[in-house]
């Protein structure tokens, strides 16, 4: 194998992407087995939605977990890195809301935290072990968000948990730098997804689309190759880094 094949294949890892069902999640999770690395897609219902069915690749491995329960958390991931360890960890799983500020109940910020952050944290926290012991330097890709660093009307709690995962991203970075384990996040941009079916309005689309110089939604494959190269041998100097794919977005002045 050629060194830019070595830096950039993924071959002989094993990998974890929490929300793998459909979406981003599961478009992230193709990918990375098809760039050789054994991969464990886990979402709640523990399959791929329906649409979703024709394109596995056989070391694509799908189970349940719902990223909110920590006791489900810590058996999963005891289960996986003990039956041959971990090498890379992509927190993807998340929900939304859409509802104004002055109407949020104790139970929506609970939601939004036990989900966007705490299940983060709690995920990390069990892989800790696992990605310590890789042969290869171990990863954390946390998935934050644009609303990590705009701030949108009437999501104001996925704003907030999604700004959490930046700080808990560095902080992670500083702290085990020297135990084997990078730690970034991915913000990605507008992609047309289920999350944001449910806050996305056609106002609030025509704002979105003309907010960025590209002017259109991304594609799955426009992000889940950063994820790739954030998991492969080429990013072995980054940590405690954000990368926004965005179209632009975040530098659109005006």
């Amino acid at each position: 194998m050629d060194r830019i094949h070595q830096l950039y294949s993924l071959k002989g890892l094993r990998i974890i992407v929490t929300g793998a069902s459909g979406g981003l999640g599961y478009h992230m999770a193709v990918m990375l087995a098809e760039s050789g690395a054994t991969v464990y897609g886990l979402s709640r219902s523990g399959k791929p939605k329906s649409g979703y069915l024709s394109m596995i690749p056989e070391n694509l491995i799908f189970d349940k977990l719902d990223v909110s329960r920590e006791q489900d958390i810590k058996v999963k991931i005891n289960d996986i890195g003990n039956d041959g360890g971990i090498d890379v960890l992509v927190n993807n799983a998340g929900v939304n809301l859409k509802k104004r500020a002055e109407t949020l109940s104790r139970a929506n910020w609970e939601q939004m935290m036990d989900v966007n952050l705490y299940g983060v944290y709690h995920c990390c926290k069990y892989a800790f072990p696992f990605l310590k012991a890789s042969k290869h330097p171990g990863r954390i890709i946390n998935i934050s968000s644009m609303a990590s660093h705009l701030g949108f009307s009437k999501v104001l709690p996925y704003t907030a948990s999604k700004s959490a995962v930046l700080g808990l991203t560095r902080g992670l970075a500083v702290e085990w730098a020297h135990e084997n384990i990078l730690v970034n996040s991915v913000s990605p941009g507008w992609f047309p997804s289920e999350l944001n079916k449910d806050v996305i309005d056609a106002e609030r689309e025509q704002k979105i689309l003309s907010r960025m110089p590209l002017h259109r939604y991304g594609r799955p494959d426009e992000l889940s190759p950063v994820i790739c190269f954030l998991a492969s041998p080429a990013a072995t100097y980054i940590t405690g880094q954000d990368f926004s794919v965005d179209g632009g977005a975040r530098a659109f002045g005006f």
